[in-house]
């Protein structure tokens, strides 16, 4: 997997590459000490992992996730222990606290390899594209449905697995989003953040938000946050 590593402080950059070594299914391909340079690193390398600062000079790391269209694995290493919901709200694989532990990066790294074997199977086994009238089988515990794509409204991922919603129901999946995009008619599935996919038919209506971006509301009554860059992709792709 190629990772890249995104810090201010030379010495934490060198610390993780060091505690990284004995991973060998772990390539650095980069570095990058503020958020203009990861965004360069991040379109030149195309990385699988980043592992992320936030408190950096400019842009901090949640801002830096606005700038960019790629979704890699997000691990947040920080000093600070006050973002680690917000980071979860962003969809991060993990949130360690530096100084970084062996024992505890042994952990992430290991959860991280486990989702990558998970996401080749399921490639591996991917049918084609789906189309919008095609039905998909949704199960949850003991419940089943059989529902038809154009009446599901909204995707929304939590952790390993995928929400969805459709009429009053919100059954979990043990799916990764990143699957899902692949999957689906993104005509139809917008991809609004590393949390969410929105199906476009079901939005009710859009207004600005804040820093570029949009919040669209679903007629399922469900609002969604659209980054600036997702929200500029938007524009272009819906636009006369």
């Amino acid at each position: 997997m190629k990772a890249l590593i995104i810090d201010d402080e030379r010495l934490a950059r060198q610390e993780l590459k060091k505690l990284l070594t004995p991973f060998k299914e772990i390539e650095i391909v980069g570095e990058a000490e503020n958020s203009d340079t990861a965004i360069e690193c991040i379109e030149k390398h195309k990385p699988d992992v980043i592992f992320l600062d936030i408190q950096m000079p400019g842009k901090n790391g949640f801002e830096l996730l606005e700038e960019i269209s790629a979704l890699p694995e997000i691990i947040f290493v920080t000093a600070y222990d006050e973002y680690a919901i917000r980071a979860f709200e962003v969809n991060a694989l993990d949130y360690l606290l530096k100084p970084v532990q062996a024992s505890r990066l042994n952990e992430t790294v290991k959860k991280l390899l486990q989702k990558e074997v998970s996401e080749k199977t399921e490639n591996k086994n991917n049918f084609p594209t789906l189309n919008d009238d095609d039905q998909v089988f949704v199960k949850d515990g003991e419940k089943c449905w059989f529902v038809k794509l154009s009446n599901i409204r909204l995707f929304e991922s939590e952790g390993n697995y995928v929400r969805v919603y459709f009429d009053t129901n919100k059954p979990l999946i043990l799916r990764s989003l990143n699957n899902l995009d692949e999957k689906l008619n993104n005509k139809t599935f917008f991809r609004a953040s590393r949390k969410h996919i929105v199906n476009l038919k079901w939005v009710d209506s859009i207004e600005s938000w804040f820093n570029g971006g949009l919040m669209v509301k679903l007629k399922g009554g469900e609002q969604v946050e659209i980054s600036r860059r997702q929200a500029a992709k938007l524009k272009d792709m819906m636009s006369l």
